[in-house]
């Protein structure tokens, strides 16, 4: 049994801090066991995962990921969406930002009306978004290039990411700007080389955000990257399963693969995800 004084403290007894263990322990394997299941299968030959006698690491090999390299366009593939996701991703941060940093600072002509603008914004489904931005790149000449589905993607992403930089300098003390200010910085050497280097964990979520926007998109780059030599991964990997065929050795490789961008970025940026999550949920 729990003291009186251990229950004020706080402390837990014996069985409650083994339900809470074994309860994340099944949390940590219901969330591992798709990923791992999916490694395995890709070790397999091309038709091992019908095979119900075959053992899981019996006859493992590297032949899935040989294929999916050499056998098909999934180098180029991949090019073509870090390319488009690693320009969403600093362009984005670089608008999102200076908007950010606009609205939270200065009250200008119009100032709640970009406001509600940047919110209306993400109301509209992406669904709906197709067809009129598929016209205004048609007469723009950007079909079929990577610059036009990074502003589409920028569409998605920036509005959001607006919104969520301006809660993070709304915590930063306008102090620090008034003191670069004195210093004889100009508004934007002040934003640049004062306020920015203060934000790295709203700038690391933003950048997360707009890097996985573009990086597991499928519908734009669908309609707007018919061209086999533009197709990103999202669109390529559908040529991997027919009306009455799929090749799950080649899926579950090219799956394994494309985490591998999507988890180093994450590594790069995750030790400042949850400060800037939750930066300007609370107000001092």
């Amino acid at each position: 049994m729990v003291s009186a004084r251990a229950r004020r403290r706080g402390e837990r007894g014996p069985l409650a801090s083994a339900g809470l263990h074994a309860g994340l322990l099944l949390a940590v394997a219901v969330s591992l066991f798709p990923v791992v299941w999916l490694v395995l299968t890709s070790l397999k030959p091309r038709d091992g995962w019908l095979s119900a006698e075959l053992r899981l690491f019996d006859h493992s090999s590297l032949d899935n990921y040989t294929r999916v390299l050499t056998q098909t366009e999934f180098p180029r593939w991949l090019l073509n969406s870090v390319l488009t996701a690693g320009l969403t991703m600093v362009l984005g941060v670089f608008l999102a930002a200076t908007t950010g940093y606009a609205v939270s600072r200065f009250r200008f002509p119009g100032h709640r009306s970009v406001m509600w603008l940047l919110l209306i914004t993400q109301m509209f489904p992406v669904a709906i978004l197709i067809v009129p931005l598929y016209n205004l790149m048609a007469g723009l000449g950007l079909l079929n290039q990577i610059p036009g589905l990074v502003i589409a993607y920028m569409t998605i992403a920036v509005p959001f990411c607006a919104w969520m930089m301006k809660s993070y300098f709304d915590t930063v003390p306008i102090e620090i700007d008034q003191a670069g200010m004195v210093d004889g910085l100009t508004p934007f050497g002040t934003f640049w080389r004062v306020v920015l280097p203060l934000s790295r964990p709203g700038i690391a979520v933003t950048a997360f955000y707009c890097f996985m926007t573009a990086w597991g998109e499928v519908g734009y780059a669908t309609v707007f990257m018919s061209q086999e030599d533009k197709r990103t991964l999202g669109v390529g990997l559908q040529q991997f399963i027919g009306q009455h065929w799929s090749d799950w050795g080649l899926m579950t490789a090219s799956a394994v693969l494309i985490a591998i961008p999507a988890g180093v970025v994450f590594l790069l940026v995750q030790r400042h995800l949850i400060t800037g999550l939750t930066a300007g949920a609370t107000k001092s």
